[in-house]
Parts: structure tokens; sequence; C-alpha cells
């Protein structure tokens, strides 16, 4: 084969604007290029160093249109490794001439889809970049994941807004200085109050301020009356019996002095059957079904027990009803509010916290909650039991209101 007798040619350094275009068709090839009507758009931008390069090529034809560019997402990155000439032979004086070239991947554009906007990189987040990888290359459970993420997204951002609008709604109403105090007044009465009985300040009498049927309502206070029958009608033999059998303090004291009128007596004896119990459920740690059944506890008793002073507790495979520390404050108050229901509105605390079990601090904090009114019992009053005087709670109208005290703690010194 002849030798080639071609010659290069050295060009004048080249403006952007002479760059080659060089098309790549992402669908197929053209046949003919005569029926392309072609045009090539510039970045206005051309003193910002980062878009005065950017270029658009369009081919237009009767049936579809093709976009290319130099940039984004569907721009080819070899224009960004590598630089491209094109060589263009003049064959009369056979001489050589080499351009700069740009590679544009020439996509359809079907009408009615929108271009995808430029977004840079830069200013994604680590978690959207994360995200898109995910949806790109990530596995079945890793997009599963994704989904519900951004769907428990979506949902508190639409709880926020709801809360933010009620919340609004809410100042724009009282004010702020009404919900001020109402926040000052509802974080003093926090803890212990949260498990007292139904309180009604505002009522007329000693005995509707912690209503008895609240307490018992009127279909458990018709169950007790079997049980409250055998208690009204124990003889001294059967005392003595439950004395050394270590029945509750509380309870025997008022055995002992059962009133002698009929109706009173058997309310009295239904409300000390009802009190022994919740002493006894007290010094539980769960309550299984079979509870009070040899005490002939009507159902009903069981029930009212197993849904107020219990929490179901989930454990090897079966639920349990657990006696909480804070289900034995919430038994506190009512075995209380009862007892001022049966001594006149008003119940010694001292062997109230013994039956009970409770400390002497958490007895006087719940009867404080209470807005009971505690008094000192003269020591002669006094029983013999180790106190020389036994502190007495009584409720009387308006309730007393007591500053709530809090302590810090000193750090012990080290030496």
């Amino acid at each position: 084969m002849a030798a080639s007798s071609y010659t290069w040619k050295c060009c004048e350094e080249e403006k952007e604007d002479d760059n080659v275009a060089v098309l790549q068709f992402s669908n197929g090839n053209v046949t003919n290029t005569d029926q392309l009507d072609f045009n090539y758009y510039k970045n206005v931008l051309a003193s910002n160093p980062r878009k005065r390069n950017r270029r658009i090529l369009v081919a237009e034809s009767n049936r579809l249109s093709y976009v290319g560019n130099n940039f984004g997402t569907g721009s080819l990155r070899c224009n960004n490794m590598c630089k491209y000439y094109v060589g263009v032979l003049d064959k009369t004086s056979m001489q050589m001439e080499v351009h700069s070239a740009q590679l544009f991947n020439m996509q359809p554009l079907i009408p009615g889809e929108s271009m995808p906007a430029d977004e840079p990189d830069t200013k994604k987040s680590y978690r959207h970049k994360v995200d898109s990888l995910i949806e790109a290359f990530g596995t079945t459970k890793q997009k599963r994941a994704l989904s519900s993420r951004r769907n428990n997204q979506v949902a508190d951002d639409s709880l926020q807004q709801a809360v933010a609008q009620a919340a609004s709604n809410i100042i724009e109403q009282k004010g702020i200085e009404v919900l001020q105090q109402e926040v000052a007044d509802s974080e003093a009465l926090t803890d212990t109050v949260l498990y007292l009985p139904v309180c009604n300040p505002e009522a007329d009498t000693e005995e509707d301020v912690y209503p008895f049927n609240e307490l018992l309502s009127d279909v458990e206070y018709a169950a007790l009356e079997p049980v409250g029958k055998k208690m009204a009608g124990l003889t001294s033999e059967e005392l003595l019996k439950m004395r050394e059998q270590g029945c509750p303090q509380t309870v025997m004291r008022h055995l002992e002095a059962m009133p002698v009128d009929p109706e009173a007596r058997d309310r009295q004896a239904r409300c000390l059957w009802y009190l022994s119990l919740l002493i006894k459920v007290a010094h539980q740690k769960f309550i299984s079904r079979k509870f009070g059944s040899e005490d002939d506890c009507p159902k009903i008793i069981i029930n009212k027990v197993m849904k107020t002073f219990t929490v179901e507790s989930f454990s090897h495979g079966r639920v349990k009803n657990v006696v909480a520390s804070s289900m034995r404050i919430k038994l506190a108050s009512y075995c209380l509010a009862l007892l001022l229901h049966i001594n006149h509105q008003t119940a010694n605390l001292t062997r109230l916290h013994q039956d009970l079990g409770l400390h002497d601090s958490r007895m006087i904090e719940v009867a404080k909650s209470m807005g009971l009114k505690l008094s000192k019992m003269p020591a002669e009053c006094a029983d013999q039991a180790g106190f020389d005087e036994h502190r007495i709670a009584t409720l009387q109208l308006p309730l007393m209101k007591y500053e709530r005290f809090t302590q810090t703690k000193k750090r012990k010194k080290l030496r």
C-alpha cells in the first residue's frame, strides 16, 4: 500500500463556540441527516465559570425531537474525563485540520413530559444521597424500609401541622397568661393526683366531695350484699380469730364498733369487706383470675379490681394483671376515700399506712393531694401499737391547699 501523502495543519487557538459537536442517538442511528433541523444553544450567564460552558443541542424532525446537553444527569461523563478531537481532511490541499469536539447523547423528547430540573449534588444532604443510592441499587428490604420511613415522615409533618394549628387556636381564644397559669396548676398536680378518685371540690356537703357511687356503683354495692351479711353477723369469737389471723387494724377497729341500726350496720359491713379486699390487693404482686374465690368475692368486684387497680403485663406467653407501685398509690387514695365515708369523714392515717405497707410520708402526700386536714391524736387516745400519737385526716370544706415543696438533695463531698 502506498504511503499517505497527507500533512497535518496546526489550527489557531479555537474558541468554545467553534467546538465540533459529535452526536450519539440513544434509540438508533440516523440514516438521513438532511431531514433533521439542528439548533445549538449556549448558557447566557457567560460570567459564571460553572455555567458558561453549558451547551444544549436540539435536533428536530417531522416525527420526533431529540435533545442533548453536556451537563446534568443526561450528559456523557466522558466529556469531563477525556478531550476529543475531530480531523477534517481537505482533499484538494491534502491537509487535515484538527478541531476539538464535544459528545452529545441525543435523547427523544416526548410531548407532555417535562425535562428534569438540574439539581446540583452539592445542595443535597447526605441522607438524600443515600436514599438516592437505595432507590437505584438497594435491596427489596432497604427499599421497603425507605418507603416506610418516608410515609412516617409525611404523617409526622401532618400531625405537627395539626398540633400547631390547634395550639394557635387555643392561644387566640384564651391568651398566653391564662395558658401559663393552667400549665403551672397542672404541673403542681402531677404524680399522685393522677391516681386520686373522682373529686367534686365545689360540693355543698363533705359526703359529696368524693362521691360514694364513684367508689362503689349501685350494681357493685348490691353485689356485696351476701358477703356484707356474713361480716355484719360476726360473733366476738370470730372477731378474735380474725385478729389472730392478721386482719387489718383499720377493719378490726370498725368491726368492733359496728352501729346498732340494721341499715347502717349493713352499709358499713359491705364497705369494710370491700376495704379489706383493697388492702389485700395492695399486698399482691399480681392478681390471678382465682383471686377472691376463697372469700366468695363477687365476679363484678373482681373485674372492677382488675380494671381499676392493675396493669396488664405480657410475660412468658401469658397476660398478667400486675399491681404496680403507682397502683398502690391509687389503692391508698381509694381506701382513704372509702374510710372517710365509713368513719364520718375522718380517717386514721397511721393505721392505714401500716395496713397498706406504705411509708408514712407517702400516705401523708396522698392525704394532702386529696385536700384533707391533718392533725394528731392526743397521746392518751392513741393505742399501744408503738406510736405515741396517731395522724388523723379530716375532710372539711373548703378543701385544704398545700404548697408543693420540692427539695433538692445535696451532693456528698468526697473526702
